[in-house]
């Protein structure tokens, strides 16, 4: 929607929304995008166009927020894609912890 357009751009110009963008032959083939908190990336959607074109964004995101220390990424909905990423569901007070 044009509201979440603005927003994610007014959240991008703060510094706060990151994507991560897979290409192949200077073509856009699928990516993820997100809002950082610092040491937690909530992942707000992921997209392909070609085989596993997200799955290898989401492991560069994971190198590296890794090396930046972080400790979390929030997957906000549990799939069998992201549950083959390695994404497991924990409690909302555990996940409040990490906000804190």
């Amino acid at each position: 929607t044009e509201g979440l357009k603005k927003a994610y751009n007014k959240l991008h110009k703060l510094g706060h929304a990151y994507s991560v963008e897979v290409r192949k032959d200077y073509q856009l083939v699928g990516g993820l995008y997100g809002i950082d908190l610092g040491n937690v990336f909530c992942g707000e959607s992921m997209f392909t166009k070609a085989n596993n074109a997200s799955k290898i964004g989401f492991i560069h995101l994971v190198k590296e927020l890794s090396k930046n220390n972080y400790k979390l990424i929030d997957c906000q909905v549990p799939s069998a894609h992201l549950k083959s990423l390695g994404a497991e569901e924990i409690s909302r007070t555990n996940f409040l912890s990490y906000l804190t």
